[in-house]
């Protein structure tokens, strides 16, 4: 790792939460991109230290802004889909909902996308299957051979509130994650 580290994000999307880590060296104008500790971009010099660089992360469109503050000090923000991290986040937690359990002892993150209905376990998109039942829906899939699990939406009652999704694996209620 380099002394040129500048910025640290983290960014929470369907597949998982994904680090994402910017060097820039304000001499040389390097600039480098690592996801996930994996690096996507650089360059090692660049005469304009300012500017953008765009890449993507999953599904996600991601730019990093380096601006001039004043002499030699930056400033460094990133987009996603074309929105502020704060105000993306933000969104995010309005159309995903996350749980996170363990399963036979395996740490399980498990993703409902509320937009497309589609279910996400560690990071892949799994089959489902959709039932009606008395007081909303049930959304059954599998999460390893041996463990299932489904997603019950039903009405709040409250327009404000709208509909409550609660996720059960063995038929045992999976309190919401906090990410």
């Amino acid at each position: 790792m380099s002394g040129d580290l500048v910025a640290v994000w983290e960014i929470s999307l369907s597949d998982g939460v994904h680090k994402i880590e910017f060097e820039h060296g304000t001499t040389t104008g390097k600039r480098v991109i690592r996801v996930d500790g994996e690096e996507i971009y650089r360059t090692d010099w660049m005469f304009k230290l300012v500017g953008k660089e765009h890449f993507t992360v999953g599904k996600a469109k991601c730019a990093i802004t380096i601006d001039a503050v004043s002499g030699f000090a930056y400033e460094y923000t990133m987009d996603v889909n074309g929105k502020p991290l704060k105000k993306f986040q933000e969104n995010q937690s309005k159309i995903m909902k996350t749980w996170a359990a363990y399963v036979a002892g395996v740490p399980t993150r498990i993703v409902l996308e509320k937009d497309t209905l589609d279910v996400w376990v560690n990071g892949k998109k799994v089959e489902t299957t959709g039932e009606f039942v008395d007081d909303g829906t049930e959304t059954h899939f599998e999460i390893d051979s041996t463990h299932a699990g489904y997603i019950k939406a039903t009405s709040s009652g409250r327009r404000k509130e709208g509909i409550v999704h609660q996720l059960f694996i063995n038929d045992a209620e999976i309190p919401l994650a906090t990410e």
